[in-house]
């Protein structure tokens, strides 16, 4: 039941937070990291924005300032606070957000109480819901950026394990696709994103894809190698970010008197050479692939292949642009801002990773990234 899903979903973000100090819960390192406490706030504002203003008479908003300071980014709704001003949000207080949340949920139940809930409610409640779980990821990732810049590298202590894939099959070698056509999108009956659809076929050569994800020992050998130093591997772009790096290499790693550590969410340790890759961007991925002399997969590619694979662990960074598939159209007001808009500058990433919750593990999913961002659970599969 929805109701049963919201109650728990809005325990599991809280659960995240559980761990953190006060002080945790406002850092803003950089733009692309928001603080905990605007997480908790934006995802309740969305069920309040959308659901209980205009389906529950006489609902009053918590707080009339709320509306400004945890919107994100949808114009249809109103001003907002810019991004890079999310940390220093000293108020509203931490406490003032878990009374929101808890005000609410409060108010939630009172929709709850409707056993027949009408068409649209539903809509914008499996909106809502999967819009918390994709913050929740986001949250995960973003308190390991918070604890994992701070000088002391505090480790996270939380009791929520991080989920990894069911074994499957052998994972070395590689798996060959034959030429031929075939359909790509969401085709089922449940819940799935707008870009999702429409599903289409596409005509793809023969390709093979590898059945592993590279080893932060294999990525290593790259920077051991040269790699970031050699242009020939880069996009332009790419070469351009790369010589402005002070560290070249993954988010976490540092090189202490000789020897490279790894910042985890239980601390930094000794790197871990086995341990599959994370934290790269598209450019590192492109340029790896180069110097291995193969490239990254499509997303179509990925989605043919992905049965026989075992994914999950890592996001994968394929060589799609985020474009809208045939037939795309975006919804009426504020919820088709939610993902059409961004179909600009972004490169596709597939699979999931050990930080994604269970229902948005699926092999049609499409996450996306300015090609330059790191601090999501990234890894490198290859093709050729």
């Amino acid at each position: 039941m929805l109701s049963s899903s919201y109650r728990d979903i809005r325990k599991y973000t809280e659960d995240l937070c559980r761990p953190l100090q006060t002080e945790d819960y406002v850092v803003q390192p950089i733009v692309d990291v928001s603080p905990p406490k605007w997480h908790l706030g934006h995802t309740t504002w969305f069920f309040e924005t959308f659901i209980l203003k205009d389906h529950l008479d006489g609902y009053q908003v918590f707080n009339e300032n709320f509306n400004y300071v945890f919107n994100s980014y949808y114009e249809s709704v109103g001003a907002r606070v810019i991004r890079t001003n999310r940390g220093n949000l000293s108020r509203p207080t931490v406490q003032e957000v878990y009374q929101y949340r808890q005000y609410v949920d409060l108010a939630m139940e009172e929709i709850f109480k409707d056993a027949d809930l009408a068409g649209e409610i539903c809509d914008l409640l499996l909106i809502g819901l999967n819009h918390e779980q994709q913050h929740q990821e986001l949250l995960l990732t973003d308190i390991k950026y918070i604890l994992g810049h701070n000088p002391l590298f505090p480790p996270y202590e939380a009791q929520i394990p991080l989920k990894k894939p069911e074994p499957k099959g052998d994972q070395a070698g590689v798996l060959t696709i034959s030429e031929g056509l075939y359909e790509i999108g969401y085709k089922g009956k449940e819940f799935c994103f707008d870009n999702e659809l429409n599903n289409h076929f596409v005509f793809l050569k023969d390709f093979s894809i590898s059945r592993g994800l590279i080893s932060n020992g294999e990525y290593l050998e790259f920077i051991n190698a040269g790699g970031y130093s050699n242009f020939k591997f880069w996009h332009s772009e790419g070469w351009e970010w790369a010589k402005n790096q002070y560290n070249p290499a993954p988010l976490y790693w540092h090189k202490i008197d000789g020897e490279w550590f790894n910042y985890t969410l239980t601390g930094l340790k000794p790197l871990d050479l086995e341990e599959t890759l994370c934290h790269i961007n598209f450019y590192e991925a492109h340029a790896f692939a180069e110097w291995r002399g193969k490239r990254l997969p499509t997303e179509f590619e990925w989605e043919v292949a992905a049965d026989q694979l075992q994914w999950g662990e890592r996001w994968e960074w394929t060589e799609s642009a985020y474009l809208p598939y045939p037939g795309y159209k975006k919804a009426d007001g504020a919820i088709g801002e939610y993902n059409g808009k961004f179909m600009v500058n972004q490169m596709v990433l597939r699979g999931a990773s050990v930080a994604t919750p269970k229902n948005h593990s699926r092999k049609t999913y499409r996450n996306f990234f300015h090609p330059d961002l790191k601090w999501q659970f990234t890894g490198i599969r290859l093709a050729e």
